[in-house]
Parts: structure tokens; C-alpha cells; sequence
């Protein structure tokens, strides 16, 4: 159901009412959003999925998708990293996948200003920040995982550590709204800034040919300014085909909607709205015929690949969308403006 929360309505290039109802459709009544029908579910694009809904007016669905994440909590705070017919796939334990959820309920305070709502979901969001913060090195990356033997993986992951950095900034600004004192957060995501800054040597290099570690470090905020322009810059010929989009992977021809429209809003975070639109024109019309998005294409043939509609693609559009026309509230959420000027700046050293 589509409540009235103050979305813009203008001409733009993506049309979010159909993008957003093909993701209600696969939603399920538990408020769980799988990859696809009949797909995995795992935290982390649930969330994003969910955060696509909350932008396109599904407030009821979006709230319900968190629910479902109280509902799935481990006692340790995190969450299995994949479910499948509501039950667990994979019980490992990821740092990245169980922290996202503070930069969704932040998302959805953003656009709903529903402090019960904040005040709801603060112990959630607590144990979980906490779950990936007790898995950080001295050296400040955080690392992977815990095995289903609750054992910890120590390879860390620079896209992983990126996305903790941003889910870190949204539940210090969720404490700070609540009036809660989290001392040990901004300690940690100041050692875990500088580690992605300054300790590339601290990350596994295999994923290196993803174009995520690329652009991650910008999206998150973790990088900045001139530091954020060369990072673009510096590998944007490795990753980028232009005209089509984004590589998944620097050495496999197959385009993604999901990591182009991730590069869009790590533009848009820099303030380079100008490339970014250009960017996300290229990928705007890879739709099927019900206005959902193609998960990704190989390159030159140009074969859709995979034929699933995914969830989690469609929502990340929508975010795109959003943080290019200023379409909800939530807009501003990855700028690195915003993070510097607005009330809910860090005193990173």
C-alpha cells in the first residue's frame, strides 16, 4: 500500500511506480524480499531492496522488510548470510551484510521522520553495529565474517569495510538523534577510515577485479575530495565500458545495472551529478517490458544474463534515480556534503 510521504513527482528517465511495484510483488508476507522469485534472501540486498520501496511510497512494505529483519536477529546480532524458503542457506556470519541495517533505518527515518520508529528499531541496530565492531583488527580493517562454526574469518574485504564505514556513520547519526552515547563507534570508524585510506595492503587483493572495491571507498564516504576524484579516476578505464555501463569484473564482459547504478551514487556523493546523469543514461532503458531492470548483459553480444528479475538491482536504481533528481528526503543520504555539513557531521581525524 502507497502512503503519502512528500516524494517529488518530475520527468525522469526512470518511471519508479513500476519499478518499485515489481518489487513489492516478490515481496512476502512475512515481509521478507528475496533476489528473485523463488530466490535466496540475504540482509544486505533486502535492505537495499527495501530502501527502493521506501523511496517509491511503499512505506507499509518497507517497515514490514525491517520487521522482518528484529525478527531474524542472531542473539549475537548479526544474521545468516542467506535464507531460502525461510530457512537458513548459509550460516555464516558477515560483518558487512548484518551492519546494513543502520543505513536502511536511517534511510527510512530520513523519509518517514518516524523517531518511534528510530526508537523501535535502536536495539537492533545496536547489537548489530556491535557484532561487526567486535570483529575489527588493531589495524582497523573489520573482518569478514564468522564461519557457521563461530569461528572468525580474518581476511577483510575492502568493499565490506567501505559498506561498515557507511552503516557506521547512519547508526552514529541514529544515536545522536536518540541522545545515545556511543564512544567505542567513533573510535571505531575512525581507525576503519584510515585503514581504508592508508592500509590497501590490509584488504584481500582478489577482489580487486570487483569493480565494488573500486568505487565502494567513495559511495561509503571514507573517501573525499581530491582523494575521491583520483580513486575514480585512477581505474576508470579498467572498469567502465562506455556507453553500456559497468563492469562486474574487470575481466569478464558482463555489465551490471546494479554496480553502474552504485557508481551513479558514488558520483552523485562526490558532487559530479553531471557525470553521474550520463552514467545512469547509459543503463535507463535495460528494462523488460514490465519497467524492471535487467540484472546485468554480456558485452559485445549483448545476451541478458542472468533472466531473473532481481529485487535488489531494482532498488539500487531507484536510489540512483533518487540521489540524481532529489526525489525523496532521503536523497542526500551518500553525499559527502551532507556528512560534512549537516548535523550529523563526525570529527574524523
Amino acid at each position: 500500500m502507497k502512503l503519502d510521504i512528500p516524494i517529488r513527482k518530475q520527468e525522469v528517465s526512470v518511471d519508479i511506480d513500476l519499478v518499485a511495484s515489481s518489487i513489492v510483488q516478490l515481496q512476502k508476507t512475512n515481509g521478507e524480499i528475496p533476489w528473485s522469485k523463488d530466490g535466496k534472501t540475504d540482509p544486505w540486498d533486502h535492505i537495499e531492496a527495501a530502501m527502493g520501496l521506501c523511496i517509491g511510497s511503499y512505506i507499509t512494505e518497507a517497515r514490514q522488510a525491517y520487521e522482518w529483519m528484529v525478527d531474524n536477529q542472531l542473539d549475537d546480532g548479526s544474521w545468516y548470510a542467506s535464507y531460502l524458503n525461510e530457512k537458513p542457506l548459509d550460516r555464516t556470519r558477515e560483518t558487512n551484510l548484518s551492519s546494513y541495517i543502520a543505513v536502511g533505518v536511517f534511510h527510512y527515518y530520513l523519509i518517514t521522520k518516524d523517531i518511534d520508529f528510530l526508537e523501535q528499531m535502536w536495539g537492533t541496530v545496536r547489537a548489530a553495529i556491535d557484532f561487526a565492531v567486535s570483529l575489527q583488527a588493531p589495524t582497523g580493517e573489520i573482518y569478514w565474517a564468522k564461519s557457521p562454526e563461530l569461528e572468525v574469518d580474518h581476511m577483510a574485504l575492502l568493499t565490506g569495510s567501505s559498506s561498515i564505514f557507511m552503516s557506521l556513520k547512519c547508526a552514529l547519526a541514529i544515536a545522536k538523534i536518540l541522545n545515545k552515547k556511543k564512544f567505542e563507534w567513533e573510535a571505531s570508524i575512525n581507525t576503519l577510515g584510515h585503514a581504508i585510506k592508508n592500509g590497501y595492503h590490509l584488504f584481500n587483493i582478489v577482489k580487486s577485479r570487483y569493480s565494488m572495491d573500486w568505487f565502494y571507498p567513495v559511495l561509503s564516504g571514507a573517501l573525499t575530495g581530491k582523494e575521491a576524484r583520483q580513486c575514480i579516476d585512477q581505474y576508470w578505464k579498467k572498469f567502465v565500458v562506455d556507453g553500456m555501463g559497468i563492469l562486474c569484473v574487470s575481466d569478464q564482459p558482463w555489465v551490471t545495472i546494479a554496480e553502474t547504478s552504485e557508481l551513479v551514487l558514488a558520483l552523485a556523493a562526490m558532487g559530479n551529478y553531471k557525470l553521474a546523469e550520463i552514467v545512469f543514461n547509459w543503463v535507463n532503458e535495460r528494462t523488460f517490458e514490465d519497467g524492471s531492470y535487467w540484472c546485468g548483459f554480456t558485452y559485445p553480444d549483448m545476451v541478458i544474463w542472468p533472466e531473473d528479475k532481481i529485487t535488489w538491482t531494482n532498488g539500487v536504481v531507484i536510489m540512483a534515480a533518487d540521489a540524481l533528481y532529489q526525489l525523496s528526503p532521503a536523497s542526500h543520504l551518500f553525499s559527502h556534503k551532507f556528512w560534512e555539513s549537516s548535523e550529523y557531521a563526525l570529527d574524523l581525524k
